[in-house]
């Protein structure tokens, strides 16, 4: 029997999204939709000296698969670089895709096996991490 698709962790997570305010101004700002559920996240960034994310802030409007990945994205992103960030997506997304057996090194999100075979929640659950990647990239793009 296959795990559920929306589960207590799931729930928990998309209840508890971290840097919920806006930054004004950021580094850069990147909204990301999907155009198969309508899911929307905005995130800012600044970026410090050495060019990691120093401040995050992020608009979440999606469903709770959207949600708990963006508490995901939003709990490890400060301190990390544009690099950092595209690998985790693309990790992400490989392991969405099922390229991949496992969804990378960054931390939690293996919690979304059960949305694998799910291909329509798979651009919701990608959003925080696309927004982020390309925020970060434009933020580093901007100050050089």
């Amino acid at each position: 029997m296959s795990a559920p698709l929306y589960n207590q962790q799931i729930l928990r997570l998309a209840t508890s999204i971290p840097h919920v305010d806006r930054l004004d101004p950021a580094d850069a700002t990147v909204e990301k939709r999907s155009p198969v559920c309508g899911s929307r996240v905005t995130v800012d960034v600044r970026m410090d000296a050495e060019g990691r994310v120093a401040e995050l802030g992020q608009l979440v409007r999606a469903c709770a698969l959207g949600q708990a990945s963006a508490a995901l994205m939003g709990e490890h992103a400060v301190g990390r670089t544009p690099e950092e960030l595209a690998a985790a997506r693309d990790a992400l997304s490989a392991f969405l895709a099922g390229e991949r057996d496992d969804p990378g090194e960054w931390p939690g999100l293996d919690l979304f096996a059960p949305a694998r075979p799910h291909k329509a929640r798979h651009a919701s659950i990608r959003l925080a991490f696309e927004a982020v990647a390309e925020a970060a990239a434009q933020a580093r793009a901007t100050a050089a």
